[in-house]
């Protein structure tokens, strides 16, 4: 069945720019900036420079390679091959692979040559699928509206927790739980106070929708500052530029068969999950994704992971929070994210900017990514609220619900002591969620009764 069907119900949102609109180039560069901000492109490299004790040294050079390669994809599948507005960004999925190759091959930079090589050799895999059609033919077999549905609805709810316990009920340094919260209050209150009044002002408010996350990033920081939270110095202190390594001559590679294997089976869970994502921001633009997009999706996925080997990177994949932001804003243009992939190729070449975008406290962030996260998952609602929900589809919706809510709540010293690939399965709440929305979809019968009635 074809992922048409996804998005051939009426949009209840209100876009007030089109994807393939064009905007002046302040403001491409203005709204990408939002997207950029709302991303936390530097959280995944920061967890695994920790884990394995970087120097702080290594530890920017790769922040800075996530960066240049998260940038550089986005403008590849933004403007060349699934042209549709979708931004890439470092997985938290490839972490636990990460590090477990890089532990195994030593420590400090060198660590990571086995873990280059298996990024590398692993996304021309990717790219195969997805010249060969492979995986866009197993989707439009396996993913029909009530999965697809499912799934968008999943993947909001996911990073839901993600965000409330990560940025605002986790403190990070100095300050306290009480000062998180009034933080992401801050931040959502602003954001949604400007989205109300752009709402309500009609094409005098367009201005309010539009850079309503810039101006609740400005409120929180502001008030964070006032706690004691926030702080330019770090970013005064830290150099302008700085010049990007290169495979095999700025670093070392090696190529190690067991890393490429893990890998490998490591991209086939980004691709169940960056699905989703696609799913999302088509649900959000009112348009259906094509044979040709998800195909060349697929490949663009390959690519910006083979760009994060090649620059040092962790491989970059689609982003939920951005499909969140399109209907925020309004704004869907494809020249957003072109400025979006502007920035981030100079944060990955500016030391200043990155530091500048890290010092923005964690709780200020928060509180917009939950909201972003909440629309996500309601976009996947309005997907799933027109199918008939009878006892068949409330158990293939309500499954995976509860898969992605377990495995968020499942205790981490239990998971850590599971085998490696069931370990990196699970570290994805969103590709077993669509998963089980898959199998049940398929093992279900079409008609069932639950109560046995005879009448």
């Amino acid at each position: 069945m074809s992922t048409e069907e996804l998005q051939t119900q009426h949009y209840e949102g209100s876009l007030l720019v089109q994807p393939d609109e064009a905007l002046p180039p302040l403001q491409s560069l203005l709204l990408g900036l939002q997207h950029l901000l709302a991303m936390d492109i530097y959280v995944v490299p920061f967890i695994i420079a920790g884990i394995l004790s970087l120097s702080i040294q290594d530890s920017a050079f790769l922040i800075q390679a996530t960066f240049i390669a998260s940038g550089l994809g986005t403008l590849i599948q933004s403007r060349f091959l699934m042209k549709l507005p979708v931004a890439q960004g470092p997985s938290y999925v490839p972490i636990g692979a990460i590090a477990g190759i890089a532990l195994a091959h030593g420590t400090g930079i060198d660590s990571l040559a086995a873990v280059f090589g298996a990024i590398l050799a692993g996304s021309l895999v990717v790219c195969i699928l997805g010249l060969t059609g492979i995986v866009r033919k197993a989707i439009n077999y396996f993913v029909p509206p009530l999965v697809g549905g499912t799934i968008i609805f999943v993947v909001g709810l996911s990073l839901i927790p993600i965000g409330l316990k990560d940025n605002i009920f986790t403190v990070h340094g100095t300050g306290t739980i009480t000062e998180n919260i009034v933080l992401a209050l801050v931040s959502g209150g602003v954001l949604t106070l400007c989205v109300m009044f752009g709402l309500h002002l009609g094409k005098r408010g367009n201005w309010l929708r539009i850079g309503s996350v810039i101006i609740a990033l400005i409120a929180g920081c502001i008030v964070a500052a006032s706690l004691g939270r926030f702080s330019l110095k770090a970013a005064e202190a830290a150099p302008w530029f700085s010049m990007p390594h290169f495979a095999f001559t700025g670093f070392p590679v090696v190529f190690d068969m067991p890393a490429v294997i893990t890998m490998v089976l490591i991209y086939i869970v980004l691709l169940a999950e960056t699905t989703g994502t696609w799913f999302a921001v088509s649900s959000v633009i009112e348009r259906p994704l094509t044979n040709e997009q998800l195909d060349k999706g697929i490949l663009g996925e390959g690519l910006s992971c083979l760009i994060g080997g090649l620059f040092g990177g962790t491989p970059a994949t689609g982003y939920s929070t951005n499909a969140g932001l399109i209907s925020i804003t309004g704004v869907a243009s494809r020249h957003a994210f072109y400025g979006c992939a502007f920035w981030m190729v100079m944060f990955g070449l500016s030391n200043k900017l990155a530091t500048l975008i890290a010092s923005i406290p964690a709780p200020v962030i928060g509180g917009i990514f939950v909201i972003v996260s909440s629309i996500i998952a309601l976009s996947g609602f309005r997907v799933i609220r027109r199918l008939d929900l009878d006892e068949r589809n409330m158990f293939i919706i309500g499954l995976p619900t509860i898969t992605t809510m377990a495995l968020y709540l499942l205790p981490q010293d239990y998971v850590a002591g599971l085998p490696p690939l069931l370990r990196y399965l699970l570290s994805s709440s969103i590709a077993t969620a669509a998963m089980v929305a898959i199998i049940l979809n398929k093992a279900l019968p079409q008609k069932i009764n639950l109560y046995n009635d005879k009448d």
